[in-house]
């Protein structure tokens, strides 16, 4: 019932758009396939082509968006073993990178969980970066301010830090799948992707962002622009029911020099699957690795 309430709400969002008209019966979301699709006992994985920029090169890799709905312990900030009437069901988003730069790889892992009802930001952020040299990680809770500990191999870099709540950039992805119509737009403060953060070494902080969307017949783009960071993020979706994401690019100055190049990294699909994963474990279940394209 619960489950059935959320969902409830969020299609009265997706319908409220536009004042309804008889041409628009027909074309409505029947609630049916959002539970289906979200609440199926499956996730859903992307699996996407990776061209990354990284010490003013192109590097050659693979990324894969794994979305799953979960129900998840909002004190604790972890997902619920035992359930609860506080627990809140969130979309979960486990987005990951693997590329090499000449002998040794980049392993890199971003979490994010936003309530699928009143979901402003996440309840929780974690990510994680492994290379030859070392690795980071980086975990943001959503307390009364985002609490941030911050720890890394590099010196001066590990902090734990409050931030004022502002909009995520982590948290687009997952507010693409449940609500694109509502994606903010104008100018924003924004903290960049734990990623970008990680791999220039910034500041974490919230930066002057201008954001867009545009629509085409299929598809939707959203755009996110910081001019301090000399930095542009494109993500395109499908306009459909679940708003698959196709594609991005992410262009900024790569290098360490005052006049390095801009290089934009590109990601395209490549496949989509729906599968209880968690199950398909042995070495039987390897060729759903091929359906991805997979390394």
């Amino acid at each position: 019932m619960i489950l059935r309430l959320v969902l409830s709400s969020l299609l009265l969002l997706t319908c409220a758009s536009k004042p309804a008209t008889p041409e628009d019966e027909p074309k409505r979301l029947p609630l049916e396939t959002m539970e289906s699709y979200w609440f199926g006992g499956k996730a859903e994985i992307s699996s996407y082509e990776l061209k990354q920029a990284r010490y003013g090169e192109i590097h050659q890799g693979q990324s894969v968006l794994v979305f799953v709905t979960e129900p998840f312990n909002p004190s604790k900030l972890v997902k619920s073993d035992y359930g609860s009437e506080s627990d809140v069901q969130v979309l979960k988003l486990n987005h990951t990178k693997k590329f090499t730069t000449g002998i040794y790889p980049y392993s890199m892992m971003t979490s994010s969980f936003l309530p699928l009802e009143n979901g402003e930001h996440s309840l929780k952020i974690t990510s994680s970066s492994q290379e030859w040299c070392g690795h980071t990680y980086m975990e943001l809770q959503n307390k009364e301010k985002f609490e941030v500990a911050i720890h890394s191999y590099f010196e001066g870099e590990s902090n734990l830090i409050n931030l004022e709540k502002n909009l995520l950039e982590d948290d687009i992805w997952t507010k693409i799948r449940i609500s694109p119509e509502e994606l903010p737009t104008g100018k924003l403060k924004v903290i960049p992707s734990f990623f970008y953060l990680t791999l220039k070494h910034k500041e974490t902080q919230a930066y002057s962002c201008e954001a867009k969307l545009t629509e085409e017949e299929t598809t939707s783009t959203y755009e996110m622009n910081y001019p301090g960071l000399k930095r542009n993020v494109a993500i395109t979706f499908q306009n459909e029911f679940p708003h698959k994401i196709l594609g991005w690019t992410e262009s900024y100055p790569d290098g360490w020099t005052a006049d390095s190049p801009i290089l934009t990294t590109e990601a395209s699909v490549l496949n989509t699957i729906q599968s209880d994963y968690w199950n398909k474990n042995s070495v039987k279940d390897s060729g759903l690795r091929k359906q991805l394209r997979l390394n």
